[in-house]
């Protein structure tokens, strides 16, 4: 089976009010359990704001070292899923899933084939 990322892209912006993520937590959890249950989940994760990034990249032969995301936008990858399944169509369908429980747009993307 192939392997599909489904990115979790949040606004940049304010947190949203306290009540709103518990629904979506708990809704997260359920699906995450389901992904498991189906053998499809592989990990998940969500990660810290933009500017707790480090850039890290070689310019002119030297690698160089960067506060703050790579770029500038009005949206961020807060989170992802990394799945496993038959074919585009069944990973889709995992994505449909995220966004209704998130209300966020879901990137579906597959892996290409490992180095080495």
């Amino acid at each position: 089976m192939k392997q599909y990322m489904l990115s979790i892209y949040l606004p940049e912006g304010d947190s949203p009010p306290p009540e709103r993520p518990e629904p979506i937590s708990r809704d997260g959890q359920a699906l995450i359990e389901e992904m498991k249950a189906s053998g499809a989940w592989v990990f998940n994760g969500g990660l810290h704001a933009p500017s707790s990034a480090t850039v890290v990249r070689v310019r002119d032969g030297e690698v160089l070292t960067t506060d703050g995301p790579f770029v500038e936008g009005k949206e961020h990858i807060g989170g992802f899923v990394v799945i496993q399944a038959p074919d585009l169509d069944a990973a889709l369908e995992w994505g449909r899933k995220t966004a209704r429980v998130t209300s966020l747009p879901i990137e579906v993307r597959p892996f290409q084939d490992a180095w080495g």
